[in-house]
């Protein structure tokens, strides 16, 4: 009993600090790998509660397509800049 409560209390701990990482990371490829992290943990509770066929769900539809999705647009949306000059060099 106790050491289900040290994981959860870990797990909560992990959910809670990459879900604020999603909202305060200016970068959006770095904000897509934290949402991975959170739905993965989300995932782990499932699997806490007993719930097995839910976890593997929450891991190939979530994790497995949202979050590819995501990354594929972050990529494809992302502009390259040109290095600027400095003028009188």
């Amino acid at each position: 009993m106790v050491y289900e409560l040290i994981a959860f209390a870990l797990f909560a701990f992990v959910t809670l600090a990459s879900a604020i990482g999603v909202v305060l990371m200016q970068d959006p490829w770095h904000s897509a790998l934290l949402l991975g992290v959170t739905l993965v943990s989300v995932a782990i509770y499932y699997v806490m509660l007993a719930a097995e066929f839910v976890a593997m769900m929450q891991i190939l539809v979530y994790v497995g397509g949202v979050l590819i999705l995501i990354t594929f647009a972050v990529m494809l949306t992302q502009r390259e800049e040109p290095p600027t000059r400095v003028v009188g060099e």
